[in-house]
């Protein structure tokens, strides 16, 4: 819309969908922008023209309306749609928070903030993501570097207000109730701790280092239950608590959103883990959401009671439902998971249209090969590990070659192949680059490493 909000969600091709006050929708769009030019090195699509949706702005007192939404005349580019998305996600409340309003990623804790006032933790490190990411698109695009300092400048104010009132001994509350209460925290006898509010503390890249490890320690211990194969959204379920947040509570404890697994957030939480580069926890957590894995018999089949091809959205944490999937075949979590061991684990991924190798594996890992295709090229990796490190790159070659860097430029496979890429793990020679990955960058904490960062990577070819 020309406000910046969106649709929730939306049914093609009618385009008949709901317009909310969930406070997260708006900023997944340059979130995704800013990842897609990442990948692609693709900043042409910045400038394609984007018609807006039409329709009145949802009054006071309403909480959604679901319409069919025409387009509009006005047309802007990408550029500007995203913009107009990330101001109007900034909003602020009394710690300097993002207001919760309808509810976050976590639509079901809509009545946290339904007066306007309570505040998300976790919508605060996406934020700080989505601006950093913006900003890199920004420095990319010609004069977009004053605006790019501007997103800078928000983060780090965003960061300090986060690690000022969100820090609550062990690890990061979820939410403030609009009465100032708690969510997420341990003086909580109901959601005392919350998976995301601890993941995106590490995917965001900005929180304190320490108290970032402390937070997915704390999320290991409380949420992940190996025996069980659950990694939970958040424990203890909500069921008798006096602070009402939301329909999340309609569920019965231990099913979905309330205290179940949501594999969605469980991917983040083994994106963490990568990011942190601890291989074999963000493996184990891989295999303990992996489907396959989920009904390798009889017993675990009956337990499980859904496809073993696909991922289920959750799966229940409460007797007598333990184990139980629910809602196949329908959750973005399935795209998480892919590039959680694809993009994290194995460490392939594009960047600026390249491929990079960054593999994140358990230490006790020989190695692994894989087969990558480039076009019409094939190229055949072959990764070893005779120091069992879990992250470190020693050497690469292609095709025989000895490479500088981590990053396999695709001009040197446009040939139909096939092509072998031989990447030896160990300790990183002084002359070697790594590109990382956003999400394998070191824990920042303040603007001083974050300029040794950036300064380190304007050294890589």
């Amino acid at each position: 819309f020309v406000e910046g909000d969106v649709l929730h969600w939306w049914h093609p091709p009618s385009g008949r969908g709901v317009r909310t006050r969930c406070s997260d929708d708006m900023a997944w769009l340059p979130y995704v922008t800013a990842s897609y030019v990442a990948v692609t090195g693709d900043v042409s699509i910045l400038s394609e023209p984007v018609a807006f949706l039409a329709g009145e702005p949802l009054a006071d007192g309403e909480h959604d309306r679901y319409a069919e939404y025409s387009h509009t005349q006005t047309v802007e580019p990408l550029l500007e749609h995203c913009r107009r998305a990330l101001h109007r996600a900034l909003t602020a409340g009394a710690h300097g928070l993002p207001l919760m309003a309808g509810g976050d990623w976590n639509d079901g804790m809509n009545q946290i903030g339904a007066k306007g006032i309570g505040e998300s933790v976790w919508l605060g490190w996406f934020l700080c993501a989505t601006m950093n990411g913006f900003a890199e698109v920004c420095e990319g695009i010609e004069s977009g570097a004053d605006e790019a300092a501007e997103w800078r400048a928000r983060v780090e104010t965003l960061r300090g207000a986060i690690e000022a009132s969100a820090w609550d001994g062990g690890w990061y509350v979820r939410a403030f109730h609009d009465d100032g209460s708690l969510v997420g925290s341990k003086t909580a006898s109901e959601c005392t701790i919350d998976s995301i509010a601890q993941s995106w503390s590490v995917l965001s890249a900005v929180a304190d280092e320490e108290r970032a490890k402390l937070a997915m320690r704390a999320a290991e211990k409380h949420l992940v239950r190996e025996q069980e194969r659950l990694v939970l959204l958040l424990d203890p379920p909500f069921d008798v608590t006096t602070h009402d947040p939301g329909y999340i509570r309609g569920y019965p404890p231990g099913v979905r959103e309330n205290g179940g697994q949501y594999t969605h957030a469980a991917a983040w939480l083994g994106w963490a883990h990568a990011a942190l580069g601890d291989g074999k926890s963000a493996t184990r957590i891989f295999q303990l959401i992996n489907p396959v894995l989920r009904s390798q018999n009889a017993a675990d089949a009956e337990r499980y009671r859904a496809e073993p091809y696909v991922l289920t959205g959750d799966v229940y944490s409460s007797a007598p439902w333990v184990g139980r999937g629910g809602w196949s075949w329908y959750t973005g979590s399935a795209a998480w998971t892919y590039r959680l061991g694809i993009e994290m684990i194995l460490g392939l991924r594009r960047e600026q249209g390249h491929l990079c190798i960054d593999p994140c594996i358990p230490s006790e890992w020989r190695g692994f090969e894989a087969w990558v295709r480039e076009g019409d090229a094939e190229i055949h990796i072959v990764v070893e590990n005779p120091d069992a490190v879990s992250r470190g790159i020693a050497s690469i070659s292609l095709n025989g070659v000895p490479q500088r860097s981590n990053r396999i430029d695709t001009r040197a496979t446009a040939s139909r192949g096939p092509h072998e890429a031989r990447v030896r793990l160990g300790k990183q020679d002084s002359l070697f680059a790594i590109h990382k990955s956003k999400d394998h960058q070191m824990l920042t904490g303040g603007p001083s490493d974050k300029n040794a960062r950036r300064e380190s990577e304007q050294r890589l070819p």
